[in-house]
């Protein structure tokens, strides 16, 4: 079966989405993650969940949702990695430490002259 990606929408979860988390939690067998969430929808309807702070996901066990699950944590790996830029904006203003050149060839010295008698 292949489902149109299409009909799939990712957005962040709210205070109203509490109820239809927990649905899915228990669908899956386990709790619904603290935190906040990404939330996958297929057709209106929730199919996946990821927290943004990183974790397992929620996802309905009766649906095809691997393909799901796995944009959604790419996803909030990219939101995790952009909100790390901004939490620290002074690593990000420093300069770019270069390593020290290293010689193509290594250093040589030269050796005493030989004196013939």
């Amino acid at each position: 079966m292949t489902t149109d990606l299409q009909d799939f929408t990712m957005r962040e979860a709210g205070a109203d989405d509490r109820d239809r988390l927990e649905r899915l939690a228990a669908l899956d067998s386990g709790r619904v993650p603290s935190g906040r969430m990404l939330l996958g929808e297929l057709d209106g309807e929730l199919v996946a969940a990821v927290p943004l702070g990183g974790g397992p996901a929620v996802a309905d066990p009766f649906k095809s949702t691997s393909a799901f699950v796995s944009l959604l944590g790419l996803r909030a790996a990219q939101l995790r990695a952009v909100e790390q830029r901004r939490a620290s904006p002074a690593e990000a203003a420093a300069p770019v430490r270069r390593p020290a050149r290293r010689r193509a060839w290594p250093r040589v010295t030269p050796m005493p002259r030989l004196r013939w008698g």
